[in-house]
């Protein structure tokens, strides 16, 4: 007697209550997080900067009655530029795609959502090249598995290293070079599970653990410790194989750190380490300088999804940026 198989009575279908998709939450991004955004009309312009040398000069006299003050006078620089880039790419769906997709599948959303993903890991790429890199800022220091010199420090994985001091030590230079207080610790995801178990940070806490809540470093906690606004943890990836091959991941943020000020808000003679000017003058640009948008190409019987953005993360004062160079082995 002949017996149905599964296979005769079910058919495999999608199942329309789950999809999978890779898709990085947008707060391992530190790009949008770390620089204040400038909209802008113009894709390309100046800015002024003030020599922050004649601000902190003490150039007061004393005043013989009958006589005019002592006259002072402080330089602009207005050389300074930025240029917003156009950043784009796009994707179509063909009719035939649309029309023969199962009901779980929402090309727009999901080609919407892809895009976006390529767009943040571009920005993060950028930040890292222009920000998040050796001989950028005022300050480089170096990690050395043993042995450090004059410019480096014992890699924090290292449980006789000390990266309280270190840091501090990066707050102090930076106060000293600007008066302005470093308020931000930007950290590869890498270098900040080192952190996490490193032997004087877990002590600092230990002593606030309960029975089911044992000693644990926070951001929060080790801002407090450090005295610093904010610690922004860069764990966004790329994958680095060309397409078709197998993939290489790797974290965008390497085994680095920067320690910085930067301005809550932007605004005049409000110095900041680093800004990110966005055009918002582009038609229908956001406030980052960025657009996404639907259009039909009968060429091709089918539909385009684009995304753009326009921006210029752009370094502005060396000297309020203090960068750890291989802080992890």
């Amino acid at each position: 007697m002949y017996t149905p198989t599964p296979g005769d009575v079910h058919v495999n279908t999608p199942l329309t209550q789950i999809s999978i998709a890779y898709l990085q939450n947008q707060d391992q991004f530190v790009a949008a997080q770390m620089c204040p955004v400038i909209p802008v009309t113009k894709q390309s312009d100046r800015y002024y900067t003030y020599n922050r040398g004649d601000f902190f000069r003490d150039q007061m006299q004393k005043r013989v009655p009958g006589t005019p003050a002592a006259s002072v006078s402080y330089r602009v620089d207005n050389t300074p530029t930025y240029f917003c880039d156009v950043w784009a790419e796009s994707k179509s769906i063909p009719d035939q795609l649309r029309g023969n997709a199962d009901a779980v599948m929402n090309l727009d959303r999901d080609t919407t959502e892809f895009l976006t993903q390529q767009a943040l890991i571009r920005r993060e790429k950028i930040f890292a090249a222009n920000l998040f890199a050796a001989g950028k800022w005022g300050t480089d220091v170096t990690g050395k598995a043993a042995a450090p010199g004059a410019g480096e420090f014992l890699q924090w994985n290292d449980g006789a290293s000390t990266p309280i001091e270190d840091i501090r030590a990066g707050k102090l230079a930076i106060k000293q070079a600007t008066g302005y207080p470093a308020n931000t610790l930007v950290i590869s995801e890498p270098v900040w599970l080192k952190l996490v178990d490193h032997p004087d940070l877990v002590d600092r806490v230990k002593y606030g653990q309960t029975n089911g809540g044992p000693a644990r470093i926070t951001r929060e906690a080790l801002a407090a410790l450090l005295e610093i606004d904010r610690i922004l943890v860069m764990g966004s990836i790329e994958n680095t194989a060309g397409e078709g091959l197998a993939a290489v991941h790797s974290f965008i943020g390497g085994k680095n750190a920067l320690l910085c000020h930067v301005a809550c808000s932007p605004g005049l003679l409000t110095p900041s380490a680093a800004y990110t000017f966005g055009w918002t003058g582009y038609l229908g640009a956001g406030n980052e300088g960025n657009r996404i948008k639907r259009y039909r190409w009968e060429i091709i019987a089918g539909d385009i999804v684009e995304i753009e953005m326009s921006f210029d993360i752009k370094l502005i004062a060396t000297e309020l940026g203090y960068f750890f160079k291989d802080a992890t082995a």
